[in-house]
């Protein structure tokens, strides 16, 4: 945390920290471990322990839109996470998908559509930072782009309101959970790290239209939220 070693840099071998700590070799050991379990250190079979080259991204996962107006849809979080990990130097290889799929009840709940009625799910990822997923109720997805099978150029946002569905508001629902083996594997996540869960519901001024569920490693990003005016 001070900074003596840096992202990527091999840990020194045990001997070492134990002359350097002053401390049992038993004791190094269960420190190394600690700190692999909490995802800052990872083993390399045959290399050595090395500092987890993850620096934090500062997310903002909501940002007003730069040219507010009236009918102005809000910023899409998605592209927002792309310029900020662009600007940080990060490369995201993005994987995208359109699925129609039954809804699970907490999706319908927030979308106020039947219980197991389809949506169309639009799936995105960024390795290895985050996984997005947008839920559409299928009547007002039909004859937009949201049915294509590639990204939207400038995002979601862009497609619904060229078909007349502007956003302007969000619920947000943050929540932490431990990852499923499959989802540790896909974030090469330390046994011990979590994943932060945002739930967004986005509202027309007829209601909601989609839910949003975005996963990152707790690791890797920290999510900021600006609020209010700022001098």
């Amino acid at each position: 945390m001070t900074g003596e070693w840096q992202s990527g840099e091999s840990l020194p071998v045990e001997s070492e920290l134990e002359n350097q700590y002053g401390v049992a070799r038993n004791t190094v050991r269960l420190a190394v471990d600690v700190l692999v379990n909490e995802g800052l250190l990872v083993r390399v079979q045959g290399k050595g322990t090395y500092l987890k080259d993850h620096p934090i991204l500062d997310h903002h996962a909501y940002r007003s839109p730069t040219d507010p107006g009236k009918g102005t849809p809000l910023t899409p979080p998605s592209s927002a996470y792309a310029e900020e990990a662009d600007q940080a130097g990060r490369k995201l290889s993005a994987d995208f998908q359109m699925l129609i799929v039954r809804a699970t009840t907490d999706i319908t709940d927030r979308l106020r559509i039947k219980a197991g009625e389809a949506v169309v799910l639009r799936h995105m990822d960024g390795e290895p930072w985050s996984i997005e997923e947008s839920h559409y109720p299928v009547a007002l997805a039909a004859g937009t782009a949201l049915m294509d099978p590639d990204p939207v150029e400038g995002g979601d946002e862009v497609a619904l309101a060229d078909s007349g569905h502007v956003e302007i508001g969000c619920v947000d629902e943050l929540a932490a959970r431990m990852p499923n083996p499959e989802e540790a594997q896909w974030f090469q996540a330390g046994p011990g790290v979590p994943l932060l869960v945002q739930l967004r519901t986005g509202f027309t001024a007829a209601g909601p239209i989609r839910v949003t569920e975005t996963r990152y490693c707790a690791d890797r990003n920290r999510l900021v939220y600006a609020l209010g005016e700022r001098a």
